[in-house]
């Protein structure tokens, strides 16, 4: 009696939060990045562990030569300071120590700027970004082009766009029109700003993208989304008043709803939304209760 009450608790539990198992988001105390959903976050995280092992025992280093200097260097200890101004030792091995950590650090890191800024010849998606203060607006290129506005959703319109549950959709990340893409496919994004507009810059952490967007010029990056969910990301430039206010939402589906979304959307955008997020957030609901059973 006592493990089907447990089960049957497990069950509510998983039911009250599987609506949020799927979003990629901050969270309170956050002390890491976010999980990595592409190729290059998988190396960003990588690579910031990696680093982890010189930054470390270099901090621990130093802070134990600070504590010795303070010991056995203090006035009491020594009354005659020391008049010691070359040792040779020691300068070579704070020479060539340094140069050896920045090799290593050196060549992980342009190989990830390498990966990061070279562009998939043949990508399957196009997309164009637009920012203005403050709101974002995407193009999609192709047989059937489609474009739209992406703004803050605001607390009296969570009703209307089905998307009260803050779990999913937090508070000044959720926007009325997500981005949606197909799963683990490439995706190549043209950044801007609006001619009359300020610089903003287009951050995606779990997609480990971030580029500038500027007014005049347009700027270039790829990411391919590894795992279906909803992710969260801001304008990450100082922007003007409401730059706290400029999320960025991306929607990542399997190809067959992102068919369906793209062929509903070039007729009725908030319809072809409010599907997609029928069927998305139902499905992932129905998973973790299954798993809880």
């Amino acid at each position: 009696m006592i493990n089907r009450a447990y089960a049957v608790l497990t069950g509510l539990v998983c039911l009250l939060f599987a609506s949020g198992a799927f979003a990629d988001q901050p969270f309170p105390w956050q002390m890491g990045m976010q999980p990595a959903a592409s190729p290059i976050m998988h190396e960003i995280r990588w690579f910031e562990q990696y680093t982890l092992w010189f930054i470390v025992p270099i901090t621990l280093f130093v802070l134990l030569l600070l504590i010795v200097v303070v010991v056995k260097f203090r006035a009491s200890a020594n009354p005659v300071p020391s008049r010691t101004s070359h040792n040779t030792a020691i300068e070579v091995v704070w020479t060539v120590g340094p140069v050896l950590i920045l090799l290593f650090l050196a060549i992980p890191s342009f190989n990830l700027l390498t990966a990061q800024l070279t562009l998939p010849q043949n990508p399957d998606l196009t997309l164009k970004a637009t920012a203005t203060q403050w709101q974002w607006n995407y193009e999609y290129t192709g047989e059937k082009p489609l474009a739209f506005d992406s703004y803050l959703l605001k607390d009296d319109d969570r009703a209307a766009a089905g998307k009260e549950d803050k779990a999913v959709y937090p508070r000044l990340l959720a926007v009325d029109n997500e981005m949606v893409l197909p799963v683990n496919k490439v995706v190549r994004l043209l950044v801007t700003a609006a001619p009359t507009d300020v610089i903003h810059a287009f951050a995606m952490p779990s997609f480990g993208v971030k580029i500038d967007a500027v007014p005049g010029r347009l700027n270039e990056t790829w990411f391919k989304a590894e795992r279906e969910g909803l992710f969260y990301g801001q304008c990450s430039e100082l922007c003007g008043k409401d730059h706290a206010f400029m999320p960025i939402a991306i929607r990542v589906v399997s190809q067959e709803k992102y068919d369906a979304w793209m062929a509903a959307a070039a007729t009725n955008l908030q319809e072809a939304n409010k599907t997609l997020m029928a069927a998305t957030d139902l499905k992932k609901t129905v998973d973790v209760a299954a798993n809880a059973e």
